[in-house]
């Protein structure tokens, strides 16, 4: 009985053990290597890189939420530490550009294929 006992307390210990190693792969997967220009913790080797994940990895066993991690990080190093930024005032105009561009390029398109079109007419 003690032996199944066992079993089952390893088996669960193991379980926990791979749910926080993936959810510290996860959030690596997230959070930008301020020193290597594009990439992530998770494909870093950097000191700073090394040091983040130390930091992320103990969060995680002090049973902080991802949220909380993900505020702590902002909040020291801004949202550009994160692969993917919030919407804010501030960072509006990033997300609204790309789309302006794209139909400024629809529109130019669309009048020279008009153009074109009335000038074989």
């Amino acid at each position: 009985m003690k032996l199944f006992a066992y079993i089952l307390f390893l088996i669960f210990f193991a379980q926990s053990a791979i749910s926080s190693s993936d959810r510290e792969i996860e959030i690596y997967k997230n959070i930008r290597c301020l020193v290597c220009q594009g990439q992530s913790l998770n494909d870093s080797n950097s000191d700073f890189a090394n040091d983040l994940k130390k930091i992320i990895k103990d969060k995680i066993d002090q049973n902080e939420t991802d949220k909380q991690i993900y505020k702590y990080l902002v909040d020291r190093f801004g949202d550009w530490i994160l692969f993917d930024p919030p919407v804010k005032i501030t960072t509006i105009f990033l997300w609204i550009i790309p789309l302006l561009v794209l139909i400024s390029g629809f529109y130019v398109l669309y009048k020279k294929i008009s153009f074109t079109k009335n000038r074989d007419d």
